[in-house]
């Protein structure tokens, strides 16, 4: 059985991932709008009465914005643990409050759903690795450096969203002030294109069909940059860099092979003025 998986945005902005097989999927963070989850959803040809479950990784605004709304219209458990709800400041549906526990794995119809934690500013941030008859996606953003349990799990998987969020030297020179490049950079913040390759290079299973390069900065780097430093390394392995504007293709992630099921590229709407923080 395969995988199908797509970015439906990435980055300060915003950030939701679908996971699923033909029956069930889940949706990890819901940090755009209800609207929008909707729009994209469709815009893919998914159908969101599929989405079985939400599991969210941490408290921080572009991880939750949509998910008070999504989660009570249609009614979808949500996996969280109490203090990301407790910081979130979020009031969901009391039935609908699952918690979770790293490494207790949580099975989802076909799916089984990992969590562990990792270094981040946030109470209890976690990432996920979802798995369906062998096949294993990861979705590991929002990263200040790289630990054991990142390197347990990215070397498990088919496919993986891995964070390449700043260009080390974009971030040093650009105009964010002193204390935000700390926290950007200082370890419990954000995976620069650098961590994220030297984590691909060494730990990248010879299986690794698909790297999504995801939460990319829109401020301290570049997609180019970012795909550039990856391709030379790449090997059978494709890089997509998902974008902060429009979803993702659709991909169908097998043992064997990776398939692009989807092909809807939309333009992305013009940017509007503001002030990111990542």
């Amino acid at each position: 059985m395969a995988l199908y998986i797509t970015s439906l945005n990435s980055g300060s902005n915003g950030n939701c991932y679908y996971v699923g097989n033909k029956q069930e999927a889940v949706l990890i963070d819901v940090g755009i709008s209800c609207r929008e989850v909707e729009r994209r959803m469709l815009r893919l040809g998914l159908n969101i009465q599929k989405v079985k479950a939400i599991f969210i990784s941490h408290e921080h605004s572009d991880h939750i914005r949509g998910l008070t709304v999504l989660s009570k219209k249609y009614q979808i458990p949500v996996y969280i643990t109490a203090a990301t709800m407790h910081y979130g400041r979020l009031f969901l549906e009391s039935h609908l409050v699952i918690p979770f526990k790293a490494y207790e794995p949580v099975l989802i119809g076909g799916l089984k759903v990992n969590a562990f934690p990792k270094y981040h500013d946030a109470a209890e941030p976690h990432s996920f690795l979802v798995s369906c008859c062998n096949v294993n996606v990861g979705v590991f953003t929002d990263i200040g450096a790289t630990c054991q349990h990142l390197i347990k799990h990215f070397n498990q998987c088919h496919a993986a969203f891995l964070e390449a969020n700043y260009d080390e030297a974009m971030l040093a020179s650009g105009s964010y002030p002193y204390h935000l490049k700390k926290r950007i950079s200082g370890g419990r913040g954000h995976l620069s294109n650098h961590q994220a390759l030297e984590l691909f290079k060494q730990h990248r299973p010879q299986f690794m069909s698909h790297l999504l390069l995801a939460h990319l900065s829109k401020d301290n780097n570049c997609p180019d940059v970012a795909r550039n430093m990856f391709l030379p390394h790449a090997q059978d392995t494709q890089i997509i860099v998902t974008s902060r504007y429009q979803e993702t293709p659709v991909y169908q992630i097998k043992q064997e092979a990776v398939i692009t099921v989807s092909t809807y590229i939309s333009q992305p709407p013009a940017m509007q003025a503001q002030y990111s923080l990542f």
